[in-house]
């Protein structure tokens, strides 16, 4: 039997600046700060959200492993949430985040769903979206 991966723990974003980039997931997107020390001595920064996170690594300071290519602005990511994208299209508004495309019918891991696209400080598409 082959074996399976069953969900995603966490990802990593490398970024430029990151006190920006932690003030823009938390403002723009409600996630929490969570900073770690390591027994190794260093710190480490992530961004909570439901029961996953996105570990945060600063631009040529990545901590090993990482990626062979670890570069700010490449990800494209999609995140689930129960409030409407109206609310959501009113709070970007609000912030002064453009919304780049939406909202729009995609297709998610589970169905449909519907979405709105703006992008991080570092280009990074986010697509934030509601089950239809």
């Amino acid at each position: 039997m082959t074996p399976q991966v069953t969900s995603i723990d966490h990802l990593v974003l490398t970024v430029r600046d990151m006190p920006a980039s932690i003030a823009f997931y938390t403002e723009t997107l409600g996630m929490s700060q969570v900073t770690t020390r390591h027994s190794d001595g260093s710190t480490r920064v992530a961004l909570s959200f439901g029961s996953q996170k996105i570990n945060l690594h600063q631009a040529g300071q990545e901590f090993a492993p990482c990626a062979k290519h670890p570069t700010p602005g490449s990800a494209d990511l999609c995140f689930l949430s129960t409030s409407s994208l109206e609310l959501w299209q009113g709070h970007f508004t609000a912030l002064g985040v453009e919304v780049i495309e939406g909202p729009v019918r995609r297709t998610g891991a589970t169905g449909a769903i519907q979405s709105l696209y703006i992008r991080d400080l570092d280009a990074n598409l986010i697509e934030v979206s509601i089950p239809t």
